[in-house]
């Protein structure tokens, strides 16, 4: 089960555009919790948290407790907005959780013993197709990763959805045993020998000596 991060946040009075831009320019980033059939809750953070919270990875399945002095709210972050030019975080939406509800998230891969795979100990590239799986869980029980054994595999071998462990109480969005990564042969480059040097070949007809051009039809008789 993922860890809960626990997060303090500010309550936001009103909302639209220029009330966003009022909490902007008092230091704070603006940001909304929805769901879970109860009105939005409008609240400001603190850049740094956020900042914090974007760094790590597995932001997008990891488990957030919001304090604003009421009821914690638990959440998932589902989306940020970036300025343009300096690409600090300017906007936040988290959806709130309930117990015992479905959710869809996005659990990241985490890649392990890839140090004694025998294909990769052999030139073999990782080429990875997901990075993290999409699936649906109970609310309060989201993985916090899903891991993918290495070790075995050679060349061409694949991790597949079965193949993942910690997967337990959580199906996947795309119903099949799907790839997440294939073990890539290295690519063999053929490589022409050099050609060995040497005088060239003599032209049909023999040679001449310089300056004299060959004769005509024979000797004159006299």
């Amino acid at each position: 089960m993922a860890n809960i991060v626990e997060i303090s946040a500010e309550a936001r009075l009103r909302a639209g555009k220029g009330a966003a831009r009022a909490t902007r320019r008092a230091g704070k980033v603006p940001a909304v919790i929805y769901g879970g059939n109860q009105e939005p809750n409008l609240i400001a953070l603190d850049p740094r948290v956020v900042l914090r919270e974007l760094h790590r990875p597995g932001w997008q399945s990891r488990l957030y407790e919001i304090n604003t002095g009421a009821d914690p709210i638990r959440a998932l972050i589902r989306g940020v907005q970036y300025h343009p030019v300096s690409d600090a975080p300017e906007h936040v939406d988290f959806q709130r959780l309930v117990a015992g509800e479905e959710i869809k998230v996005a659990v990241p891969v985490h890649f392990e013993n890839d140090g004694i795979s025998p294909g990769i100990k052999r030139g073999a590239v990782l080429n990875v197709v997901r990075h993290a799986v999409e699936v649906w869980c109970d609310a309060d029980k989201i993985p916090e990763q899903f891991t993918a054994d290495l070790g075995p595999l050679d060349f061409n071998d694949n991790v597949r959805w079965h193949d993942l462990k910690g997967t337990e109480g959580a199906r996947p969005v795309i119903a099949r045993d799907f790839v997440v990564a294939t073990v890539v042969p290295p690519t063999k480059i053929e490589v022409a020998p050099a050609e060995a040097g040497g005088a060239a070949a003599p032209a049909k007809g023999g040679t001449r000596a310089p300056g004299k051009a060959p004769a005509k039809g024979g000797a004159k008789k006299g």
